[in-house]
């Protein structure tokens, strides 16, 4: 009934609000799907680091602000039960850490890969 009356007020053709809706979903999907955490390249690295020279798990390319960084680092030092921290973008956990670490990112939505040795 409503939409009869919508009809006959604006008459035939005069309604544009969905017109450009497919263009627009398609833009919106474009720029969502370049931010996914899929694509991201994300590497995890055993090296060695600090004074001691003792191992180190390094996490890059996570695309994070700092207060998710922090929960991530967190979930991860729970699953691993060892220390870590966030030195400029780059997450640092101890030990080596690197198949736990990229199983647990895998099941968060990442694409993880093994770089170095």
């Amino acid at each position: 009934m409503v939409k009869r009356l919508i009809i006959r007020l604006m008459g035939k053709g005069s309604w544009k609000e969905f017109d450009n809706s497919v263009e627009t979903f398609k833009r919106d999907a474009f720029s969502k799907h370049s931010d996914l955490k899929v694509n991201w390249k994300v590497r995890v690295q055993a090296t060695k680091g600090g004074k001691a020279g003792k191992t180190v798990t390094v996490i890059k390319g996570l695309h994070l602000d700092e207060i998710d960084a922090r929960k991530l680092l967190k979930q991860l030092k729970t699953l691993c039960g060892t220390g870590g921290t966030i030195k400029s973008d780059v997450l640092e956990l101890q030990g080596d850490q690197v198949i736990d670490t990229i199983n647990f990112l895998k099941k968060e939505g990442y694409s993880p890969k093994k770089s170095g040795g």
